[in-house]
């Protein structure tokens, strides 16, 4: 599985910066090739003080080698080595209107001394982050998740989506990142699922990004927008952040298996605010955001 999925990644990375590069119209992504001392590497591509997109990131990294001890600890192994590789991307619009966008596909193996694999999966998943919330956007993001989850099994939306809302979720905040849309993890090999199917599946959910995410962004770059507007997509960003440090389990094995610090901190936004006590105003654009972000919402059917 890893080499296709690796080449899979190579061309998928190589499609969305093409489109995104395309939509900006002004600024282009600076590549940074790197090498991991221990195994591996990535290649980073990052976007920054565009005409649409203030920072954004989208990176691949094959990384390999012994599993470190923290790693092994968590997984219950011993004396592991391991293979992962996988693309990742958040986007940041500098209009408030338009939404942040986090995307990731992965895959991992696990091997024993003799290099033999004891443990395969897949994983991954795209969610939506709105600072001013448009029912008609959120309603577009989740069909087409459930769209590409339908290809392959009925019971992936519901269950994906549903794990999605669980984990991007400001627990110490009482309220989730944003509006959710897809999350999956540790998808092995089973009776009914084979490895080349969840590969097929995992695919099917990376080539749909482009058709979930570009559609809004191109009916919000251009929304005419406050100051107000700003402070409060700003604020809202302290939250994005608050999630990413604090509960993003990516983050956390990136830093552990000393991954390439640079490319792990691309997912926080440039401009972020922390307003002690913050409240917005009642019957507000912004308070309705907020009161969504409470409750997970059926967005397909809402």
């Amino acid at each position: 599985m890893k080499d296709p999925f690796f080449k899979y990644i190579h061309d998928l990375q190589d499609r969305i910066t093409s489109k995104l590069e395309a939509i900006d119209g002004k600024a282009k992504f600076q590549e940074d090739i790197w090498k991991r001392t221990e195994g591996g590497g990535g290649r980073t591509r990052v976007i920054e003080n565009g005409a649409v997109f203030e920072k954004g990131g989208v990176n691949i990294s094959g990384v390999h080698g012994k599993l470190p001890d923290s790693m092994q600890t968590y997984f219950g192994v011993e004396d592991a080595d391991f293979f992962a590789c996988g693309l990742s991307l958040v986007l940041h619009p500098k209009n408030p209107m338009t939404p942040t966008v986090h995307a990731n596909w992965r895959y991992f193996e696990m091997y024993d001394q003799e290099g033999n694999i004891v443990d395969q999966w897949f994983g991954g998943g795209q969610d939506l982050t709105p600072y001013y919330l448009f029912n008609e956007d959120a309603k577009h993001f989740h069909e087409v998740c459930k769209s590409a989850c339908d290809r392959h099994h009925q019971e992936f939306y519901p269950k994906y989506k549903a794990r999605c809302d669980e984990y991007f979720y400001n627990s110490h905040r009482g309220e989730a990142r944003g509006i959710g849309g897809l999350f999956f993890d540790y998808c092995k090999k089973t009776d009914e699922m084979t490895m080349q199917n969840w590969y097929d599946f995992v695919t099917e959910v990376g080539d749909s990004f482009l058709d979930a995410y570009v559609p809004i962004v191109e009916r919000r770059k251009d929304l005419t927008y406050t100051s107000e507007n700003r402070n409060w997509q700003e604020i809202r960003r302290g939250r994005y952040v608050e999630f990413n440090l604090v509960h993003d389990k990516g983050t956390l094995f990136g830093l552990k298996t000393n991954g390439r610090i640079e490319s792990i901190l691309m997912s926080l936004p440039p401009h972020v605010q922390w307003v002690y006590d913050h409240h917005p105003e009642e019957g507000s654009e912004e308070e309705r955001l907020l009161n969504v972000l409470k409750n997970p919402i059926d967005w397909v059917n809402n």
